[in-house]
């Protein structure tokens, strides 16, 4: 039987492509929107994971999320370091910045400034130089991606120079560090350096890194919130605080949502109206079967048999599709970069294709139920 619905599958070229090429574009859809989705929000928490001695970010009670900081008091550094747990804690200057080039080409800027001594938060991935070169005079490290946008076509290389707030910038090192959400060029400088960079008042300090001793970070955090009335939240929980804001104050997943949704339509819809069209054609095929003894189980799951047969190369297709947008879109150099295909994203999409392929075809497996036998016989 399984030979055979082979046989009946194929046996129209044109509705057997069809029905692959239709299951294999709603594999790619979902799982290209999919992967896009999860990719975007890993974005949102970026400069979290790249802080890896950091445990626990301090901030103003009124954060929301990473890229809503608030300036604090400089004296809230001290407080925090006061509070029993907390191994060391470090200030963090976080801003916007206009940059120009020598050659004129100005852009907007994340400037990210760490404390100058330990320079603790940040990244540990440099292509070109190590974080112990922001210590010189008028040092500032780019991210790959913000050197080749601002020097396009050019050799990755230190040494270059910017203009930052009519203030002398040198390049002494490049970082492969996480895109941030909104991307653009990212600098790191040394808090002091930094805040002279781009002066946003009385108060300068973004937010407070620590690391939480005996108890654990998110025991430490209730303690600092406690006694200090900030909020305190470990690198975990943070990085979740973020991703839910812009879940539930963005239109980023109904967006995506929607993409996903017509998938898994189009793929209700070809899988369907192709498996309908296959029934009718063969009517007689399946009357001929039921009237020489073969039995309704049987002839269900030879058509089964075919469904998963058309979703298996279909959704191959799709999925190798969608490897393959990552593999060359996804460039370290790309709007796309960081981005990828979770593997638990592929999985998911095997699992509605299926779903799909079995919902679509209950419709005309009931048809097949019904056929009657006589029909070999009528003209």
């Amino acid at each position: 039987m399984i030979r055979l619905g082979w046989r009946l599958l194929f046996g129209d070229p044109a509705k057997a492509l069809g029905l692959i090429f239709g299951i294999a574009f709603a594999t790619l859809l979902i799982t290209q929107q999919g992967a896009l989705f999860v990719g975007l929000m890993l974005r949102t928490q970026g400069l979290i994971e790249d802080a890896q001695e950091v445990d626990l970010w301090v901030m103003d009670p009124a954060v929301e999320y990473l890229d809503a900081s608030q300036s604090m008091r400089d004296i809230e550094l001290q407080r925090v370091r006061g509070v029993n747990g907390v191994k060391w804690a470090v200030p963090m200057f976080k801003t916007t910045t206009p940059l120009k080039t020598p050659e004129g080409r100005i852009n907007n800027a994340l400037l990210i400034g760490f404390d100058d001594a330990s320079l603790i938060g940040a990244t540990q991935r440099f292509l070109v130089g190590s974080v112990e070169d922001l210590r010189r005079p008028d040092a500032v490290a780019i991210d790959r991606y913000g050197f080749v946008k601002l020097w396009p076509g050019e050799p990755i290389a230190v040494g270059k120079v910017l203009e930052l707030n009519d203030r002398r910038a040198e390049i002494v090192a490049i970082t492969d560090a996480a895109a941030a959400f909104a991307l653009q060029v990212i600098l790191y400088a040394r808090y002091s350096q930094a805040v002279s960079y781009a002066p946003t008042g009385r108060h300068q300090m973004s937010f407070i890194l620590a690391r939480a001793g005996e108890g654990g970070a998110r025991t430490v955090a209730q303690r600092v919130t406690a006694e200090t009335g900030l909020k305190a939240r470990s690198s975990t929980d943070f990085s979740e605080m973020t991703i839910n804001y812009y879940l539930k104050n963005t239109g980023i997943p109904v967006n995506f949502g929607v993409v996903i949704v017509i998938g898994i339509i189009v793929g209700v819809a070809v899988v369907g109206l192709t498996m309908n069209m296959f029934v009718n054609d063969n009517m007689r095929i399946f009357g001929v079967l039921k009237a020489i003894g073969v039995t309704n189980s049987q002839i269900v799951g030879m058509l089964l048999t075919q469904c998963a047969i058309a979703a298996i190369i279909g959704f191959g297709i799709g999925i190798g599709l969608t490897a393959a947008f990552f593999t060359f879109a996804a460039t370290p150099t790309s709007d796309l970069r960081g981005f990828f295909l979770p593997w638990w994203i592929a999985a998911g999409g095997l699992f509605l294709i299926v779903t799909v392929v079995l919902v679509a075809s209950v419709a005309s497996l009931r048809r097949v139920l019904w056929v009657d036998p006589a029909i070999v016989f009528r003209g």
